[in-house]
């Protein structure tokens, strides 16, 4: 009863932690003499390492990031002439602090996105703040939110994310609508927060993304000031894996 009692506390409290392993962890001090502040640590320890794996969680969630796209899983060997150090040293995210951004350029399936997305991760797991958006999808929410009160809400969220990766930029012309809204995300992060992006086209072609010549090199001028930039050349994975899928039928 007195058990019971306690663990009914612990769940009043939401120490759910420990309310789940306070007899287990009870045991175990008996067993090995341990102290009551020893006994006490060991549920406080259950308490945090539940906190932190349900706030990664939930920062896992919003961020948007796709959890199985890792460093561990990215086939550096397809892609040789990548520097394979530097990127390396990016996932120290030492890159964040110092508000740099990176640029992932080279044509569909090179694994630009995986990088992005691997580098996020390793920022999350970091404690950071991670939203990865798909440079159209953010277009059509900046769009979308001008039809209601929600418009200045999303912009302040975007500006906020500790780490900011902007997928697929220039697949398809900013809508001139979206533009002083990209603008402002931009020049507000610029040399305040780190953005990643990646993109199929040249720099010489990012003109056509933004068409306003003027806002363009603006635009421009913000995001590779500062810059990590990473040419990717090699061959498509997509077109390995449907070349190896067609050999094997």
């Amino acid at each position: 009863m007195a058990n019971q009692a306690l663990e009914d506390k612990l769940r009043y409290l939401r120490l759910s932690a420990m309310q789940q392993t306070v007899q287990q962890r009870n045991q175990y001090a008996l067993d090995n003499k341990l102290s009551y502040m020893e006994f006490f640590e060991m549920l406080i320890e259950d308490e945090c390492a539940r906190r932190k794996s349900n706030a990664h969680k939930q920062r896992l969630a919003k961020s948007r990031l796709h959890p199985n796209k890792t460093f561990d899983n990215y086939d550096f060997s397809f892609q040789p002439e990548l520097d394979k150090q530097l990127v390396h040293e990016l996932l120290g995210c030492r890159f964040i602090d110092a508000h740099k951004n990176i640029i992932f350029l080279g044509k569909p399936g090179v694994g630009k996105t995986h990088l992005a997305n691997a580098i996020g991760l390793q920022a999350l797991n970091q404690g950071y703040k991670v939203l990865f958006a798909h440079a159209n999808s953010l277009m059509d929410k900046l769009l979308t939110a001008r039809a209601d009160e929600s418009h200045r809400r999303l912009i302040a969220s975007v500006i906020q994310a500790d780490l900011l990766i902007i997928d697929e930029l220039g697949f398809r012309k900013i809508p001139q609508e979206a533009l002083d809204d990209f603008f402002e995300i931009i020049r507000t992060r610029y040399e305040a927060k780190p953005t990643i992006f990646t993109s199929n086209r040249n720099f010489e072609d990012w003109e056509q993304i933004f068409g306003d010549r003027v806002l363009a090199g603006a635009i421009i001028d913000r995001i590779v000031h500062h810059a990590y930039i990473f040419k990717i050349t090699g061959d498509s994975y997509r077109i390995k894996n449907f070349k190896q899928d067609k050999k094997k039928n």
